[in-house]
């Protein structure tokens, strides 16, 4: 009896010490951040926490707000290459519909101009900031990566926060796009916004990655909108990726300011933010590859 009670407590003294051992190499958390009166829940993990320069990546949120979900995908990307890893939760509650969370929160329901504190875009730097402080990182720049409403959330992003500390942007899977167009009407493009001519210029150097799965090609998923402005983007998610990355090869041209985009490609991959997440290191981290990301 005395025996199995002293196997018992090395057991539980041996698992004790690795957890603390886990969590001692591991910062691990959670907090809210207050913008305009909406509550923003933050999630953050932070693998190398003796690398005060640890590359910073914040991930962006589908339809399904399910913020939890997300974090539990790239966690181990996180943790396989030192990643400060940031995703924040815009709920249904704090930030209910398209308007309030994929385009921006910059007008109201009655299409009325919000100030620049109420856009849920205006949450993203001081979050960066919040976490570094909470941590220790250094870093001075961030890469931004969004799947579906996300991907919407960062293409739009680039255009309304012109002095964002951006490394690398990658729109995965958008629905349908906000074209970088000052004459189309928002929220199909950037007429009756805030967004100058230098500020879309800026967008278009920034080096922005259009992250397409080949085999997200379905007409009728339950979240792709359907309406004349959207539907003549193409019919699917794969054809309107294409049609926006060539509009903005023709806005680059008609604005004469270069053109740091670029598209790829998910091989087989439709929409699904977990499978998407290989390829998207791929091009955060250049030595990775989509063959050999998956942690």
């Amino acid at each position: 009896m005395l025996k199995n009670w002293f196997i018992t407590l090395l057991i539980f003294s041996s698992l004790t010490q690795l957890a603390s051992t886990t969590l001692a190499s591991e910062d691990q958390g959670e907090f809210k951040y207050t913008l305009a009166h909406h509550q923003i829940l933050v999630r953050y993990l932070n693998p190398s926490k003796e690398n005060p320069s640890a590359p910073v990546l914040i991930v962006m949120h589908g339809v399904g707000r399910d913020a939890d979900r997300y974090f539990s995908e790239w966690a181990p990307y996180a943790r396989k290459y030192g990643l400060l890893l940031i995703v924040p939760e815009f709920s249904k509650k704090e930030y209910p519909g398209a308007e309030a969370y994929n385009d921006g929160n910059v007008v109201d329901k009655a299409g009325h101009p919000l100030p620049r504190e109420m856009w849920s875009f205006s949450a993203i730097e001081p979050i960066f900031d919040a976490v570094k402080k909470r941590t220790g990182n250094t870093s001075k720049t961030y890469n931004l990566f969004g799947h579906s409403a996300g991907a919407q959330f960062v293409q739009r992003y680039i255009y309304f926060v012109p002095t964002a500390r951006l490394n690398r942007v990658i729109t995965a899977n958008a629905g349908w796009y906000m074209l970088p167009d000052l004459n189309v009407a928002f929220p199909y493009g950037l007429k009756n916004t805030p967004v100058t001519e230098s500020d879309l210029k800026h967008a278009l150097q920034l080096p922005v990655t259009v992250l397409l799965g080949t085999a997200d090609t379905d007409p009728d998923h339950h979240a792709l909108r359907h309406t004349p402005e959207s539907d003549a983007q193409g019919h699917n998610r794969l054809e309107r990726g294409h049609y926006f990355f060539a509009y903005a090869k023709k806005a680059a041209s008609k604005y004469e300011t270069p053109l740091n985009w670029h598209i790829a490609t998910a091989p087989g991959i439709d929409h699904e933010d977990g499978r998407m997440a290989p390829f998207a290191m791929a091009i955060i981290l250049p030595q990775a590859s989509s063959a050999t990301a998956k942690p």
